[in-house]
């Protein structure tokens, strides 16, 4: 009996662990034969899960969502995984899953066992959460966005831009993106026949959604694409400044605060965007890598007024003895 049901339980993990599994690919899986695949399945689906099976060659075994939620089996790195992105949920910028979040990690430590419980503390003792900076969306609001997306229905809302202005929008809706502490829309506006990215916390959306589309093909990797717009057209002044570094590498160090297209193996190009030519020119100066201003102009010409500045600082203080060491001791 105790082979059978560790055998229930790793059956039970491969299930979770893939959509589809053929019965042959089970049994090689399980060092079974298929005959007894066939019973543990069905042993399964007396215990509540619903293990869905298809006929033919083609056919195989596939884990389907029930009317009610049946126990769910973790591994170890998997349990821990999930019980961190909870305790880092409280932070997050979806309004209303603080609370869910610590609920729910409050259910799953009270089963992990206690070498798994220590390795979960440890990490929340010394990880430091930061705050969310944007402004929150309710879940809500998310969960008919995201249905929208995955249904492919027309989406109609209201919206409130950047100045204030409201307007009624229909868009056929493609993907959900988080970037820089908020959460926006990637949809094809019907009525601008054009493609926009919408900021969530201003939308509200009008249900029912609908009628279906045929989806567009995009116009480039989604979270590229709105990295793109939010990070400069945006803004007052939009620059497209070439860097002499890999784009993986700037990629990793700025990530969110522009989009960065490779020209090559050694250089990229960043677009972004700033409200103040203080900002954009302190911004591209802390790169840390050499660059060249390809827009705008003003950008060129403001960077040696700023250049100058450093130059008669840098000055003045080796002038008053005031030299800075080259760095920490």
């Amino acid at each position: 009996m105790l082979e059978t049901s560790a055998r229930l339980l790793r059956l039970l993990s491969l299930l979770q662990s893939r959509r589809d599994w053929t019965g042959p690919d089970l049994a090689e899986r399980l060092d079974v034969t298929a005959r007894t695949v066939r019973r543990d399945v069905e042993r399964l689906r007396a215990l509540g899960y619903p293990v869905h099976a298809a006929p033919g060659t083609a056919g195989g075994y596939r884990l389907g969502a029930g009317a009610a939620l049946p126990p769910l089996l973790l591994d170890d790195e998997e349990a821990v995984a999930v019980a961190l992105c909870l305790r880092t949920g409280a932070g997050s910028s979806v309004e209303g899953i603080q609370e869910t979040s610590v609920r729910a990690l409050t259910k799953l430590e009270q089963v992990l066992p206690s070498r798994l419980r220590h390795r979960v503390q440890a990490m929340q003792a010394v990880t430091v959460r930061p705050r969310a900076a944007g402004p929150t969306v309710g879940q809500e609001v998310l969960t008919v966005i995201g249905t929208a997306c995955r249904d492919r229905e027309l989406l109609r809302f209201d919206y409130r831009d950047y100045a204030g202005k409201a307007s009624r929008r229909a868009v056929e809706p493609y993907r959900l993106v988080h970037h820089g502490w908020r959460w926006y829309l990637l949809a094809y506006d019907v009525d601008r026949a054009d493609w926009r990215t919408f900021r969530v916390d201003r939308m509200e959306p009008k249900p029912p959604t609908g009628p279906r589309f045929t989806p567009r093909e995009l116009p480039e990797e989604a979270a590229e694409y709105v990295a793109k717009g939010v990070t400069s057209h945006a803004y007052r002044f939009q620059a497209r400044v070439v860097l002499h570094a890999p784009a993986s590498t700037v990629r990793q160090i700025w990530a969110g605060f522009g989009a960065v297209d490779p020209i090559d193996a050694d250089t990229c190009e960043l677009t972004t965007g700033f409200e103040s030519l203080d900002a954009l020119a302190m911004f591209v100066g802390m790169l840390g890598v050499d660059f060249e201003v390809r827009e705008p102009p003003e950008l060129a010409e403001y960077l040696r007024v700023v250049a100058g500045r450093l130059t008669r600082a840098a000055d003045r203080g080796v002038a008053d003895g005031t030299e800075a060491s080259s760095g920490p001791g």
